[in-house]
């Protein structure tokens, strides 16, 4: 499923083209996805302008001038993708075929910016485990962004906040970093990534690096960084696409290229001087990449 720095290069693509524009036509070719679509969703969106395109945590929301604020999720296999009126789409490089098949076109938002530009951008999804939805007030307030923790981009997350967030958990740090109440956004591979920067077992107990002294503070002041670090180099090499996974111009980020430990099992740690080896842990069902020897 993209992570956050998946979604935010989704948002970051689409944003030159929806900010600002008029939809002139939207439709939608079935009832659902992985729930159905709110009631009159092409009505009440069509003829209205969007203001800004945002995003929280890994969910993009769509406000409309006098409209209900659109929730998008990816799922597991949906992308966007844009197309010029001439039918010409946004050159990219694709490493993987991607889903020419009309059937997974699923929603199609025509657009026309002041300067009468137009353009069409494709929602498609094979699995159908995305879902659009709306929230009549603030997006903050809907069942599915209410309760979700501070993002991990910025200077928000810094080693102090992350020790409040994690003090007296008793679970795997792993597992409490991917407590969306805690920190929203993060997830199996990014947070893998950031444990071994910030040289710390997935294992460990949360809450020793929340204990009082100076050892702890600067785990979790390290961790904070590579949080924040390992998110914003993801972003800017844009994202991991795994599997389904491509950019709003059918392309596929790079930042697998990076990866230290995820998905590496058995290869060398490439920590300079380590000397271990990278390993496979099952925590709550999911894989976990790690060095032994230099997280601790």
């Amino acid at each position: 499923m993209p992570e956050l720095p998946e979604v935010e290069t989704v948002r970051r693509g689409l944003q030159p083209v929806l900010e600002g524009a008029r939809l002139t036509r939207v439709e939608a070719r079935r009832p659902d996805l992985r729930f159905p679509f709110p009631e009159r969703f092409s009505e009440r969106l069509t003829g209205k302008t969007i203001t800004a395109l945002g995003r929280r945590a890994k969910y993009l929301t769509m406000h409309v001038q006098d409209g209900p604020v659109l929730i998008c999720h990816l799922g597991m296999s949906g992308s966007f993708r844009i197309e010029t009126d001439d039918g010409g789409e946004t050159p990219g490089v694709f490493h993987h075929e991607r889903s020419k098949s009309t059937a997974h076109d699923h929603v199609v938002f025509d657009v026309v910016t002041a300067d009468d530009a137009r353009s069409r951008v494709i929602f498609n999804d094979p699995r159908r485990f995305g879902f659009m939805l709306f929230a009549e007030g603030s997006p903050e307030t809907h069942p599915m962004l209410a309760g979700l923790g501070v993002e991990p981009t910025g200077n928000t997350l810094d080693g102090a906040l992350l020790a409040s967030l994690l003090k007296g958990r008793g679970s795997p740090l792993k597992a409490a970093l991917l407590d969306q109440k805690l920190i929203a956004g993060l997830g199996n591979i990014y947070v893998s990534e950031a444990l071994w920067r910030a040289g710390l077992s997935p294992l460990r107990e949360a809450g020793t690096i929340a204990k009082p002294g100076k050892k702890a503070r600067q785990q979790s002041e390290r961790l904070a960084e590579a949080i924040r670090s390992v998110i914003s180099d993801a972003i800017a090499a844009g994202g991991s696409s795994l599997r389904d996974y491509m950019h709003t111009d059918g392309s596929l980020g790079y930042f697998q290229h990076s990866f230290a430990v995820y998905d590496r099992e058995g290869e060398p740690c490439p920590k300079p001087g380590c000397g271990g080896h990278v390993e496979r842990v099952v925590q709550s069902g999911r894989s976990t990449f790690y060095c032994r020897t230099c997280q601790s």
